[in-house]
């Protein structure tokens, strides 16, 4: 397990980053409650296959239940449906990643009353800095084209809940799920997830997919990688750190996923943004370190 714990922040970065670009390639084939729906559900299916193949219990109690569905609520559906919704309104990638990527600062303020957590000089630096590095990276795509912006206030609104419902997951899942157990209590988050994005669905979507190889390969990658890979690392993640050292990785997925825009669709990345990149991993470096050596 000691290498994982060295790792783990590492692939937890490179996966997390690729939602947007699977976000990308997804949402021209379907709608994104309808895509969500379908992601949530293969994701629980497959929790609940390895488990039976684990001969691991899904039982839990009524009181994890609860607790999981909450964790559901705040950070699937809230946040990662807010993102997909975000971005199929058309508001730009660039734009939601600015408004989520507050969530570091935030989730570090409300970790000190909440969770008892202390952070240093040296965490708080880092955390500004890594605010700094990701608003430097960001900063070009903010004045493309049309000044004007035209962002409706649906969209924005929906960024700043997103950003709010992955605070509010992070620091739920910190504080009571280290007690349920991982498959169990993520099966039910993701039943949950698909129950609540089906409603959505038939609500105010058409039910129409587009059924193409990069929708399938684009979704296998997303539930797979994202939905079972990811969500087990963050988990694990909380669960041998603080809220604060963790949500800090946070920073590194807009320059992550500007990499990979850069090899997958020709975006450009210009000097100010890989000073942006420099400080960003910066930042998260002296907050994770100091986390560490915090809790070791």
């Amino acid at each position: 397990m000691g290498k994982l714990k060295s790792f783990a922040p590492i692939i937890f970065v490179l996966l997390w980053s690729t939602g947007f670009i699977g976000a990308k390639y997804i949402l021209p084939y379907s709608e994104p409650f309808v895509f969500l729906t379908i992601r949530y559900f293969f994701a629980t299916l497959i929790l609940v296959v390895i488990a039976k193949a684990i001969g691991e219990s899904l039982r839990i109690t009524w009181w994890q239940i609860k607790q999981s569905i909450l964790v559901s609520i705040f950070l699937h559906v809230i946040y990662i449906g807010g993102v997909f919704y975000a971005v199929s309104i058309d508001i730009p990638a660039g734009i939601t990643a600015v408004i989520v990527s507050l969530q570091p600062i935030l989730v570090s303020a409300l970790a000190i009353p909440l969770l008892n957590e202390r952070l240093s000089y040296k965490q708080v630096f880092g955390l500004l800095l890594g605010f700094i590095g990701v608003t430097f990276l960001l900063i070009p795509k903010l004045f493309q084209g049309d000044l004007s912006f035209g962002f409706s206030t649906l969209g924005i609104s929906v960024c700043v809940l997103a950003l709010l419902g992955t605070a509010a997951g992070y620091l739920i899942q910190k504080k009571g799920g280290s007690e349920i157990p991982f498959l169990a209590g993520t099966a039910v988050q993701f039943a949950a997830a698909t129950f609540i994005f089906a409603i959505a669905s038939v609500i105010f979507e058409p039910l129409k997919i587009d059924l193409t190889l990069e929708f399938i390969l684009a979704l296998t990658w997303i539930v797979v990688a994202l939905s079972i890979g990811s969500i087990f690392l963050l988990f694990y993640l909380l669960r041998k750190g603080s809220a604060s050292s963790v949500s800090s990785l946070y920073y590194l997925v807009p320059p992550l996923t500007a990499i990979q825009a850069y090899f997958l669709f020709g975006e450009t990345i210009n000097l100010i943004g890989l000073v942006g990149m420099s400080l960003a991993a910066i930042g998260t470096l002296i907050v994770t370190n100091e986390g560490r050596s915090g809790n070791s």
